[in-house]
């Protein structure tokens, strides 16, 4: 009978252990998971920012653009009109 009994202490044992490392690499793979899952949102993140700051340089060079070329304009016409010289050849069709 007392074999029998060390018999089942040990296997109970086993099964313990068994399980405690089940649940320790449960634990490690929710981890791992959650970490995955962190980095993409941060990078989710980073894209939209990084596409916010270009959009935003895009408009402020669209907008430079626009105001430069109005200031061509300005200087390439008469000082008492608004409206722009004619070019000194007529052009070809």
């Amino acid at each position: 009978m007392y074999e029998y009994e060390m018999q089942r202490m040990r296997s109970a044992e086993l099964i313990r252990r068994a399980e405690q490392e089940r649940l320790a690499r449960e634990a490690v793979r929710g981890r791992r998971a959650a970490r995955r899952e962190a980095a993409e949102r941060a990078a989710t993140a980073e894209r939209a920012a990084t596409a916010e700051r270009a959009a935003t340089a895009e408009r402020t060079a669209t907008a430079d653009r626009a105001a430069s070329a109005d200031r061509a304009a300005r200087a390439a016409s008469e000082p008492h009109t608004e409206r722009p010289r004619r070019a000194r050849s007529p052009r070809t069709a």
